[in-house]
């Protein structure tokens, strides 16, 4: 087994740390067990178990290091790699942004591990491929799934007294259904720490109905439209407003939070005021560990309320430099929602389009936080409150900024890997094309 208990990495650290002669030495323990299947075609093409461990040691001589990695840790297999790991800090360059390690923390007790989800079997993965195979099968329709499960455990311990440890679960499915006549596609996405919230047969299900809604789509002029996205189709932009949330990008004036002139734009109005989005290692439906790779405690943050920037990320050594505490960067996205459910946004919808997810998202203008991508897996026309038939994808271009700045409806939160996004309604998205994919 690859996974070790508190007492037990704490052990082969501190046995690590015992063979450096380094200014300060950083050692990371972490390892895993994970099992998959994998399907195609209606039929079950691949599954396997995997057990990794790996220990990564970090030496320094003043702003001077290196790192080394090894998998066996007996007393030499350790010595080894701690004096590999010096040998290679002794001739690295000098590093002037190096910060060096932190001394002890306190860190609060993560709720990242489910037992339940750390016992699952063989079986119970294939049940869930049989979950869709059949249903699919039974429509017409072909499946093509894969499932991940895993439990792991990731431990830091440096020279300086550090200490951090933690155990987390996950389970990741994602499953795409094709028309048998080639015109109609759905798909969905579902991940949890916790196995007993998984349904498999509800997600495949919502896949086999968008592929078989999704046959034969016409063409429709491309422009501004009101879309209801779902959560699997705006966590894609709403992601990148995390990476503008960096200070030095932005006193550095290059990204989006940088004001004209000089400065930032914290503290400012920048999305509808019923926009909030926040970040919290505890928060029961989207647990993370409470720190970060260089041992910072991770809290909970606000990064937008009431639609004005609140936080923005500074690295230990950019903190130092503008003379400010250290703000990690966020470990999720949780955007607070309504009670609108997915139903409630088509019913009040006189004309818009319904979009299932977008795909091949890239940059375009980082200053305005300008995107491309396209849509894919289930695109439909709504009129008077009702579907009524699938249409061609589209490419867009749009920036989530303006996006948020044209809210007309939050709906309900919905986990999507590992973050909280809620439905929304947003008018004159800019679609600038069709594309032919189905």
């Amino acid at each position: 087994m690859a996974i070790y208990t508190k007492e037990e990495a704490r052990q082969i650290m501190e046995k690590a740390l015992s063979f450096s002669t380094a200014d300060a030495c950083e050692v990371n323990l972490s390892g895993s067990e994970s099992g998959n299947i994998r399907y195609a075609r209606n039929t079950v093409s691949t599954a396997g178990h995997r057990s990794n461990q790996n220990l990564v040691v970090q030496s320094n001589y003043g702003n001077k290091y290196a790192t080394a990695t090894i998998d066996e840790f007996d007393d030499e297999s350790l010595k080894k790699v701690v004096l590999r790991s010096e040998e290679l800090a002794k001739i690295s360059p000098e590093n002037p942004e190096f910060m060096g390690v932190l001394g002890p923390q306190t860190y609060d007790e993560s709720v990242t591990h489910i037992d339940a989800t750390a016992k699952i079997s063989p079986e119970y993965r294939a049940e869930v491929a049989n979950s869709s195979i059949e249903p699919a099968a039974a429509k017409d329709v072909t499946a093509a799934g894969f499932m991940n499960d895993s439990a792991g455990f990731s431990a830091m311990m440096n020279s300086k007294g550090l200490f951090a440890y933690n155990k987390s679960t996950d389970i990741s499915f994602t499953v795409t259904m094709r028309s048998n006549d080639g015109t109609g596609s759905g798909w969905v996405t579902r991940d949890f720490n916790d196995v007993g919230k998984f349904d498999a047969a509800e997600a495949s299900k919502i896949a086999i109905d968008k592929a078989i809604m999704s046959r034969e789509a016409k063409a429709i002029e491309p422009g501004k439209y009101t879309v209801i996205l779902e959560p699997a189709a705006s966590i894609g932009l709403l992601g990148r407003i995390g990476g503008a949330l960096n200070a030095r990008t932005a006193d550095e004036g290059r990204s989006f939070m940088s004001k004209e002139g000089g400065g930032t734009k914290l503290g400012e109005k920048i999305v509808d005021e019923r926009v909030n989005i926040s970040s919290d290692p505890l928060h029961t439906e989207v647990p993370t560990g409470t720190w970060n790779g260089e041992g910072m405690p991770l809290k909970k943050t606000s990064w937008i309320e009431n639609g004005v920037v609140k936080n923005l990320a500074y690295g230990r050594f950019w903190a130092k430099e503008k003379g400010v505490d250290p703000v990690p960067f966020p470990p999720n996205v949780i955007m607070e929602g309504g009670d609108a459910s997915l139903d409630d946004l088509i019913k009040s919808t006189k004309k818009g389009i319904l979009v299932t997810r977008l795909w091949y998202i890239r940059g375009v203008d980082p200053q305005t936080l300008l995107f491309t991508g396209l849509t894919r897996d289930g695109t439909f026309y709504i009129e008077n409150g009702q579907i009524k038939h699938p249409v061609k994808n589209f490419r867009f271009n749009e920036s989530p900024i303006i996006m948020l700045n044209n809210l007309e409806t939050l709906g309900q939160q919905v986990r999507i890997d590992g973050n909280l996004i809620p439905y929304m309604k947003i008018r004159d998205f800019t679609f600038t094309s069709l594309s032919d994919a189905v």
